[in-house]
């Protein structure tokens, strides 16, 4: 006979009954094609840590791989368009001194 109250697993099989954070992979792999690269891959990588961290019990590290998908994904748009306003002035400044 135990003193101590059998330990809380959450919902059926184990699982947290708790849904886990947002993955934000969508947003990972849009980034990646449409913005910045580099930037993006570290986006999918984070999300596609999120779930496995989350059923093994991480709790914690589900969170933060989560909010640092998120983070990425904001870093690799941001990077994307300026990269793209970037392109944008040169090409008009190229295409007016050409007429001059």
């Amino acid at each position: 006979m135990s003193y101590y109250p059998p330990p809380q697993h959450g919902g059926p099989g184990g699982y947290p009954s708790a849904p886990p954070p947002p993955n934000n992979l969508v947003w990972a792999i849009l980034t990646t094609l449409f913005c910045c690269l580099p930037a993006g891959v570290v986006s999918i990588v984070f999300a596609a840590q999120v779930n496995s961290k989350w059923q093994s019990g991480d709790h914690a590290g589900a969170i933060s791989a989560s909010k640092n998908a998120k983070t990425w994904a904001i870093v690799s748009a941001v990077v994307g368009l300026l990269g793209i306003g970037v392109y944008v002035v040169i090409a008009v400044v190229a295409a007016s001194s050409g007429n001059s």
